[in-house]
């Protein structure tokens, strides 16, 4: 197995591309050296992008944040900056793993793990953040929701990392909230969960909104009938339950040993409604 830790993504790209074997970047490491020492994997080449500059800072742009690949969940977790604008995408991040497993872990490898679990996706698809792409033909802007594509498959090409993730400006009167449903009390894997991202008018009405659902589909959800069910209301309780059925109805989950389809399915929705009553609360006090 060779190692080799770039200065640069161009020189990143170049190891990437230029193996012919099996190759996985480290950046945090939190997943890469589980499956190491379980023997789920064995690289070619290990690429260490955490030397690359710039790649471990949280940078003001455009009224957003652009989010180096190698920021831990405790980094971002302490910039107030980040936490104020994105709280729900913050807490996702926040989620996944301990205290200690946060000091390594990224939300950039925990989108690149392609799960359907993943507790960073649906906070960033909600956000409608966009990933910045380093690869052969240079850079690219691709949306987070297209970045997964299958259960453990992401939809970058040979020689391509992240190098960043762009969460945008939002106005006031704007936030959002990210719940999920575990079988323990901490460090577990979501059994259903929900991001929801909205923006009040003046008067308290919701104006525009996104929902995405996690663990509950081959990929993050982006549900655009359960935006629309609360965009023109102030969450009433009618609104609540229209967001709530188009969430169970748009999910297609599995049975498996952590959740029954009918208990995923009707999660989905609770966490949603939950996640939106939070997000509108926080939306009303950015006024």
């Amino acid at each position: 197995m060779r190692y080799e830790k770039p200065v640069d993504a161009a020189e990143a790209v170049e190891f990437l591309q230029g193996s012919a074997g099996v190759v996985r970047v480290l950046s945090g490491g939190t997943d890469l050296l589980v499956q190491l020492k379980a023997g789920m994997v064995e690289p070619d080449l290990i690429v260490d992008i955490k030397g690359i500059a710039g790649i471990s800072d949280i940078v003001p742009e455009a009224g957003g944040f652009r989010i180096g690949a190698a920021v831990s969940g405790a980094a971002l977790g302490e910039h107030d900056g980040v936490v104020a604008l994105w709280p729900g995408v913050v807490e996702g991040a926040e989620l996944i793993g301990s205290t200690q497993v946060q000091g390594r872990a990224t939300m950039v490898g925990n989108l690149c793990n392609g799960s359907p679990a993943a507790d960073s996706v649906p906070g960033l698809i909600a956000a409608g953040a966009v990933a910045r792409i380093a690869g052969p033909d240079g850079t690219r802007d691709c949306p987070v929701i297209d970045i997964p594509v299958s259960p453990g498959k992401i939809s970058l090409g040979k020689g391509e990392f992240i190098t960043s993730v762009f969460l945008p400006a939002r106005p006031k009167r704007a936030s959002d909230a990210y719940l999920r449903f575990i079988p323990r009390t901490e460090m577990d894997i979501a059994v259903a969960a929900a991001g929801v991202s909205l923006e009040l008018d003046a008067s308290g009405v919701c104006v525009a909104a996104n929902v995405a659902l996690g663990a509950v589909a081959p990929t993050v959800l982006l549900v655009e009938e359960a935006a629309a069910a609360i965009i023109g209301t102030k969450l009433d309780d009618a609104a609540l339950e229209a967001l709530a059925s188009a969430c169970s109805k748009a999910c297609n989950p599995i049975d498996d040993k952590r959740g029954t389809i009918a208990f995923r399915t009707q999660t989905a929705g609770v966490l949603a409604k939950r996640a939106a009553l939070i997000a509108y609360k926080r939306a009303g006090e950015n006024a």
